[in-house]
């Protein structure tokens, strides 16, 4: 077992189990109110993080800082998801009570996800490379200086882009030959073997197994299937759009909003207008469904150039995040 962060502070230090499920929530809510950060977890999404998968072990992945009258202060999760192949990822993922910040328990808590984290890839079944991942939202100064001090590199800048529906929403149009129908499961393994082809080339993208795939997209909680869409040329699955619902973050950023998880066009079918198809198709059914925006991601150095196409169809920038990391 990975040894525990340093008794800094007065903390003392044990894996997360299931009913610390509450005090785990109080100290998120605590750090999402001090930081402002883009995603707000419930507690379903913690006990999700904590053990929904074949592949988690709380004991082994996760760690609690409790203070002497036993309230939690930190926290600290490392996830390598299965089944890497390219490049070995794991995600750290943790946070200090705003009120216990500047008495370093964030950096020993950084140093015990870096040890499991590299602890994970040396032992995965593939001999690739790895990369150990921090996201940090923009404005977390504290985190970033943190970060960065530690060695990690500033690795890639992601754009979350927002469409108001009141604005004029383009036609839905596709090219002869080509059908574009709603999202029903009996196109699931079709659309995740797609988006394994469409995303191969995608910085950090690996191949998204079975269960992942069902357990964190087109089966988990927010998926919307009325709001995704899939464009088909026969049989063959060309594009698609993964929209859900974060109704957790709407009270928060201000506005109800459709958020698009992912869209991919497979190779063969890029520059026919399927990306622009099935935006437009969720930016109608969002609309009429009382929905105020419609909302995405993007990687900034995205080689297809897909923030050029969600410029030209009206998002625009409302926040951002970035990647730091390691390749070890």
């Amino acid at each position: 077992m990975t040894a525990a962060p340093a008794a800094v502070a007065g903390l003392h230090w044990r894996p997360i189990s299931p009913d610390d499920l509450p005090a785990w929530h109080r100290l998120v809510r605590a750090i999402e109110d001090a930081d402002d950060p883009a995603e707000r977890y419930t507690p379903e999404d913690l006990h999700d993080e904590l053990l929904d998968g074949s592949w988690k072990d709380p004991a082994r992945d996760s760690i609690l800082g409790v203070d002497a009258d036993g309230v939690a202060r930190a926290f600290g999760h490392v996830e390598a998801p299965p089944g890497d192949r390219r490049t070995i990822r794991a995600f750290c993922w943790g946070g200090v009570d705003p009120q216990w910040r500047g008495r370093g328990v964030g950096r020993e808590l950084l140093a015990w996800q870096e040890r499991l984290a590299r602890e994970k890839i040396a032992s995965a079944p593939s001999p690739a490379p790895g990369r150990v991942i921090v996201h940090v939202d923009d404005g977390v100064r504290a985190t970033v200086r943190l970060l960065e001090h530690a060695g990690f590199d500033r690795m890639r800048v992601f754009l979350e882009l927002t469409r108001p529906l009141e604005e004029p929403v383009p036609p839905v149009a596709v090219q002869d030959g080509l059908r574009l129908v709603p999202y029903d499961p009996s196109l699931g393994e079709r659309v995740r073997l797609a988006h394994n082809e469409a995303f191969a080339e995608h910085w950090n993208s690996e191949p998204r197994s079975r269960e992942d795939w069902e357990r964190r997209s087109v089966g988990g909680r927010y998926f919307r299937p009325k709001w995704s869409f899939v464009v088909l040329d026969g049989a063959e699955v060309a594009g698609y759009s993964l929209t859900s619902a974060y109704e957790p973050d709407w009270e928060p950023q201000g506005y109800t909003s459709g958020w698009t998880d992912v869209l991919g066009v497979r190779h063969a079918w890029r520059r026919r207008g399927v990306a622009t198809a099935l935006l437009a198709a969720t930016m109608h059914r969002l609309r009429e469904d009382g929905i105020d925006r419609a909302d995405l991601g993007v990687d900034l150095d995205n080689a297809s150039r897909a923030l050029d196409l969600y410029t030209a169809l009206g998002y625009r920038e409302s926040r951002r995040q970035y990647a730091y990391g390691k390749d070890v």
